[in-house]
């Protein structure tokens, strides 16, 4: 082989070698190493942290980061906004519709549990769930308008059961009470022959105890869980009103006002405004402190309609009206388990802790407004 034949051939190899483009290859590899020394970097810095801080970490095989192997610190993570309970339909059918008007939104911070609310419409009445900003109606009872229905439905303080009167034929005064859960449908018999007259015909003790009047005017104490009677006499007493948690009692015997915690009763006195007194027959608690000494009271209508707010609170211990801060016409007052209290004027709730010193205000959109407030879960 002469060399211009190994020249010819060596010109026809390299006409068929494909061009390589170093420059690619090497930019990738720089950002590889650039990227290991980062991460090499990173672990660095975190193992310093972690000695100073007494935390162990542990390296991950693949080098990426490290990660906590042991955490030395225990954090309480924020609330989480629970699934939402889905509405009624008039069928009873759940729905995930949302109200008009209404958007999600997280809860406010001093008032991040769930406030339910009563809303009467002409052929039926709404529970609604409201936490944050989001409005839902979890259950529904649809009536005539005019019966037992629209003057009993209301919601165990845990939100869990709802109960009312079914209208019967003795003239819309008495029926068959239903117990449902809330936002499920079908209701079962929880007894028959139940009073709907009054301004508060039902009234819970705790949320498993509910105590009624059958249409002879006995008074009747049911379990919910079991829908028997308790045993024993319930007694006579009249405008009846239990804490939340069921311990305190607020009522009336032979005319005098009274609250006792089991263990002897304390009676006290409360004179209404003179001004307002004449338009009522008079006033009765409507919600008490958890540990008795508070309660608010509100007015007796003077007609068979229902009233569920309230106007001054009184400390039983005194008999003195409470200074509740803030100004415009008060409209409900709401003693809480968790020590808290919900003061409702015209257009929002304010909450108080247990020495009634104001902790927020939140506005209430239009729609709540006009809606009884029977509970909250904090």
């Amino acid at each position: 082989m002469n060399q211009d034949r190994l020249r010819f051939d060596l010109a026809d190899l390299a006409d068929e070698v494909t061009p390589v483009d170093l420059r690619d290859r090497a930019l990738r590899t720089s950002r590889r190493l650039g990227i290991r020394r980062a991460v090499a970097t990173s672990a660095a810095v975190l193992l310093v942290l972690a000695a100073a801080t007494g935390t162990a970490l542990a390296i991950r095989p693949d080098g990426s980061a490290p990660a906590p192997a042991v955490p030395s610190v225990t954090s309480t993570p924020p609330p989480v906004e629970p699934t939402p309970t889905p509405s009624v339909e008039p069928s009873g059918t759940p729905s995930s519709s949302r109200e008009p008007g209404t958007s999600p939104g997280q809860p406010q911070s001093v008032l991040t549990g769930t406030r339910f609310y009563l809303e009467q419409a002409p052929t039926r009445s709404r529970i609604h769930a409201v936490r944050g900003t989001e409005d839902r109606v979890v259950h529904e009872v649809v009536h005539s308008g005019d019966g037992c229905e629209a003057n009993t439905v209301t919601v165990s303080p845990d939100g869990r059961r709802v109960v009312w009167v079914q209208d019967s034929t003795d003239n819309n005064m008495s029926g068959v009470l239903l117990i449902a859960t809330v936002g499920k449908a079908g209701a079962r018999t929880f007894a028959e022959g139940i009073s709907c007259l009054g301004s508060r015909p039902l009234r819970w003790q705790r949320s498993d105890l509910l105590m009624v009047q059958k249409k002879n005017g006995q008074s009747l104490l049911l379990n919910a869980s079991t829908r028997q009677p308790v045993p024993g006499d319930p007694g006579q007493e009249t405008d009846r009103c239990w804490s939340v948690d069921g311990t305190w009692l607020a009522a009336v015997a032979e005319g005098t006002p009274y609250v006792t915690g089991g263990t002897g009763i304390r009676q006290y006195t409360y004179t209404p405004p003179k001004q307002e007194a004449d338009k009522w027959g008079g006033w009765e608690a409507r919600s008490v402190s958890t540990d008795g000494r508070y309660l608010a009271v509100g007015w007796i209508g003077t007609d068979p309609s229902r009233r569920d707010g309230s106007f001054a609170v009184v400390d039983t211990t005194t008999s003195k009206v409470v200074d509740l801060p803030g100004s415009g016409e008060v409209r409900s007052v709401l003693f809480n388990a968790d020590g808290t209290v919900l003061l409702r004027r015209g257009t929002g709730i304010t909450v108080l802790d247990s020495t009634f010193t104001p902790l927020g205000t939140v506005t209430e959109p239009a729609p709540t407004r006009s809606r009884a407030l029977l509970a909250y879960l904090p």
